[in-house]
């Protein structure tokens, strides 16, 4: 599927989603956005995706929310543009399958909250991250507020929230935001070779583990237990579950098949 700013591959089972407007920067204008979410619909539906990689074309993932569109919005149009971006990063967050920001430049405002909406964020050496939203007389408009505490720690995200601060690679992995910082050469390759890491295993449990976990970090100990329970136990009622013990009790490969 190749759209206007948007780009999607595919190798094996793992969708390569490129933002690609590096004239300027990859910012998030309506196209954009309005690509993304058909993108997001096509993952939605295939069964064939185990594992998706996000990044962007250039020098930049993405360097904001393209200012020059969100100039004259008012009230109600701020509200719509917001609501609109946070639905969007939310249903890249519940795709069922494992999601990876390969973030090689700018993620900056809307861009570190896009990276912010995938399971797990790599880092080229040039990349930085930031939400300078407060220094253009806004707030982080679609979810910074909610995702980056939650990453980070919300001392460490009020601190960036509040100056604006622009961190390099090295600081960001270091306040756990980003999972490993790569060479530029070698982030893509890096970003593949963890997402082999995951499809290679039976993809109901992959989908069942991060089901457990992002169900279970809104709600209690006892109830994150009890989701956990139930999905260990529904795992039994996969072929996989009898594939992948067999194969390890037989002495060779699983051939796992989604079922």
């Amino acid at each position: 599927m190749m759209a206007n700013t948007v780009l999607l591959e595919r190798q094996d089972n793992i969708a390569i989603v490129t933002i690609d407007r590096p004239e300027a920067l990859n910012a998030l204008n309506s196209t954009v956005i309005t690509e993304l979410e058909q993108v997001v619909t096509a993952l939605e539906s295939d069964r064939d995706v185990r594992c998706m990689i996000l990044t962007g074309e250039g020098r930049s993932f993405v360097a904001g929310a393209d200012i020059g569109a969100q100039y004259p919005l008012d009230l109600d149009g701020g509200r719509r543009w917001g609501q609109r971006g946070s639905a969007l990063f939310r249903r890249i967050e519940k795709l069922e399958f494992p999601t990876i920001a390969a973030v090689n430049g700018f993620a900056l405002g809307g861009g570190c909250e896009l990276a912010l909406s995938c399971d797990i964020i790599l880092a080229s050496e040039k990349a930085k991250f930031g939400q300078p939203e407060v220094g253009l007389g806004i707030t982080p408009g679609f979810s910074g507020t909610q995702r980056l505490p939650r990453r980070v720690g919300v001392a460490k995200a009020k601190e960036l929230i509040f100056s604006g601060r622009m961190i390099k690679a090295d600081e960001a992995k270091e306040i756990g935001l980003v999972n490993a910082v790569y060479a530029p050469e070698v982030l893509m390759g890096g970003a593949l070779e963890m997402a082999k890491s995951f499809t290679k295993n039976a993809p109901i449990a992959v989908k069942y583990a991060k089901a457990c976990i992002d169900r279970g970090m809104q709600m209690d100990i006892d109830g994150g237990i009890a989701v956990e329970n139930e999905l260990f136990a529904m795992c039994f009622a996969t072929a996989d579950q009898k594939e992948g013990m067999g194969a390890f009790l037989e002495k060779r490969p699983a051939a796992f098949r989604n079922k």
